[in-house]
């Protein structure tokens, strides 16, 4: 009985031990993890930035569509640059020029994707905010500046060939054979109506997403563009002078019967002459589009970097496809009389040509509706310098 007892008492023993142990061990446990919440807060607050950054690159829900965004980008790469890229090939030759405008395609493409890489990690997606990130204020600062000087460049080449050519292609609808001073052919007056009546109006838009529309509209006149230069293809034929010849050539509203083929109508697949310096930078800058491309990434519906990726792969293919057949159908039309901006040319076969007209009138459109998508960068990028301004001397 005894020895019962004390076995029964020597389990009971080991059992509350045991039970105890438990206790104190999850006791122990508890206050573990009381002790870790604490440190917790203490990371959180050591990394507080990174939660910043996080809720920084979700404060914003994009609402334009990937086809808006598609055309806000195209339009954003579409340039004046497009009217020089026939004069470009006929200075390199289509081989060389194939190449190069394959190359910058590639490069554009892989910097973009660079760019949203670089957005994905620090966890932003604005220009002042990366450099602010990089070098502090003095590079948010200098980001904004750079974007303004050269949006602003970009822009001032738009409203440069609405100046001049605007009063041109009215005089030449009204049937005038001289200049008046009217003032509705007066390029400075000119200018300033577009830019009260249309540019400005586009330019208060609060979000980018809503000139997809108008992008839509500019890229659809310069597939006119682009349809009439083909066209013209198959009409005029070479050559447009008697330079090579002593025939006399008659064009009647941008026809020509005379199939006389002079010496300068020879093809050339590869070519380097003192020009062709000047043809390069026109194909090195024809897919420029990255100041635009983060305002658009922003602005995206469900945006990831796969999603904006494709955006820029769809915008740069198709502006490709638009370049490459612009300058071969340009440049086989006048081989190496195309001229550096290549409706003048045109304008030398018949100056007054009607569907020659409205296409210039259509490229007119087309550039002063790309000004706005140009502007949007600049005047986030002018709101930010002005805000770390008053920020700096508040």
């Amino acid at each position: 009985m005894e020895m019962d007892n004390l076995g029964d008492g020597e389990e009971a023993h080991m059992l509350n031990g045991s039970v105890s142990e438990s206790l104190n061990t999850r006791a122990t446990l508890e206050e573990g993890y009381e002790a870790d919440e604490p440190a917790s807060q203490e990371q959180e607050g050591f990394l507080h930035h990174v939660s910043s950054q996080k809720s920084h690159f979700t404060d914003f829900e994009g609402k334009t569509s990937f086809g808006m965004s598609v055309f806000n980008l195209s339009n954003a790469i579409m340039g004046s640059g497009i009217l020089g890229l026939a004069y470009a090939m006929s200075n390199t030759g289509i081989i060389l020029f194939v190449i190069l405008l394959i190359c910058i395609a590639l490069l554009s493409a892989y910097s973009i994707h660079l760019l949203l890489k670089c957005s994905g990690v620090v966890g932003m997606r604005a220009y002042e905010q990366l450099g602010m990130r990089a070098f502090g204020p003095v590079g948010k600062i200098m980001a904004a500046l750079i974007i303004t000087i050269h949006n602003v460049g970009a822009m001032s080449s738009y409203l440069y060939i609405i100046k001049y050519e605007l009063p041109l292609v009215i005089q030449t609808f009204m049937g005038l054979t001289t200049k008046t001073e009217a003032w509705y052919l007066q390029g400075n007056v000119l200018i300033i109506i577009v830019t009260i009546s249309v540019i400005l109006p586009l330019a208060l838009m609060k979000h980018l997403g809503y000139l997809g529309y108008t992008s839509g509209f500019s890229l659809s006149c310069m597939v006119f563009f682009l349809s009439v230069v083909m066209y013209k293809k198959f009409v005029i034929p070479c050559p447009l002078s008697n330079s090579t010849t002593t025939e006399h050539h008659l064009y009647t509203n941008g026809y020509n019967t005379t199939t006389v083929k002079g010496e300068e109508c020879a093809t050339k697949m590869f070519t380097l002459n003192t020009q062709t310096a000047y043809a390069i930078p026109i194909v090195a800058f024809a897919f420029v589009c990255h100041p635009e491309v983060l305002p658009i990434y922003t602005e995206l519906r469900r945006a990831t970097k796969a999603r904006m990726q494709n955006v820029a792969n769809v915008s740069i293919f198709a502006m490709f496809i638009m370049y490459l057949l612009t300058a071969i159908f340009g440049y086989l039309t006048f081989y190496g009389e195309v001229e550096s901006e290549m409706l003048h040319t045109y304008m030398k076969v018949d100056p007054l040509d009607k569907l020659m007209l409205c296409v210039r009138l259509a490229v007119l459109v087309a550039v002063t509706l790309t000004v706005p998508v140009v502007l949007f960068p600049v005047r986030r990028a002018f709101l930010t310098f002005s805000y770390s301004v008053c920020q700096t001397f508040a």
